[in-house]
């Protein structure tokens, strides 16, 4: 179908949905019972923070889960706005969501048109997590792997490479498919990898930051995919 010889693709944000419609439950938990006063925002701001700072440094020896980041980074952020809540219990919610995600209309089509062309998911959430969610839309890949495989998370490199190493492909061979300019395209890029920012949300794009494409939804990746093919057929032909 095209001159890729493979597909890797983001999960959450690009197939499914991310939790955005989710957090902000969390955080009026919060609010209600914090002894600090603060609004929404100042809550989701810390949470981000501290769970970003966490996860940056998550890899190798450090490795932990989203999970277990997740209820860390939630417990300092409970404990900073003197709020009475649990962390375990309150953050449920988040996980129910990604084992649940709903599906965006365009994903199963999409994949559908894929076949013949191996496809690879690379996802920074937990192992079990993802495989409850894939199960449960009934979504198709010839491999998935996910940041508990590597003990890394995107944009470190060792993601891509493990997909690389399994498909036995040299960076140019594949193109990476994603909603992260940093995760994502970043992560790609770093390597040589081809990325197509998926903005669904049309997001504006960071100053410094350069996708190969830029798509906001898959049916526009397919037909961008088909031109690409037509291009290089016919340089093959000037050639």
């Amino acid at each position: 179908m095209m001159n890729y010889k493979a597909v890797f693709l983001d999960f959450y944000g690009t197939l499914v949905y991310e939790d955005d419609e989710i957090l902000p439950v969390i955080y009026r938990q919060i609010q209600r019972s914090a002894s600090i006063p603060c609004s929404e925002r100042e809550i989701g701001d810390y949470w981000w923070q501290r769970f970003s700072a966490i996860f940056t440094s998550s890899h190798n020896d450090t490795f932990q889960t989203q999970r277990a980041i997740g209820i860390q980074s939630l417990s300092q952020t409970i404990e900073h706005f003197q709020a009475a809540e649990d962390a375990e219990e309150l953050i449920q919610v988040q996980f129910d969501h990604w084992r649940r995600p709903v599906c965006y209309a365009d994903t199963l089509p999409f994949l559908e048109q894929l076949q013949g062309t191996p496809v690879y998911i690379l996802s920074n959430i937990d192992a079990g997590d993802i495989a409850v969610a894939i199960q449960y839309h009934g979504i198709q890949a010839d491999d998935v792997i996910t940041s508990e495989d590597v003990r890394s998370y995107k944009p470190r490199p060792e993601l891509f490479l493990e997909a690389l190493r399994r498909l036995s492909l040299q960076p140019h061979e594949v193109i990476h498919i994603g909603d992260s300019i940093v995760s994502d395209v970043g992560g790609a890029q770093q390597l040589g990898i081809k990325a197509i920012w998926l903005n669904r949300l049309n997001k504006q794009q960071p100053d410094g930051c350069r996708p190969d494409y830029t798509c906001t939804n898959l049916e526009e990746v397919l037909s961008m995919l088909r031109a690409a093919i037509d291009e290089g057929k016919r340089q093959k032909h000037e050639d």
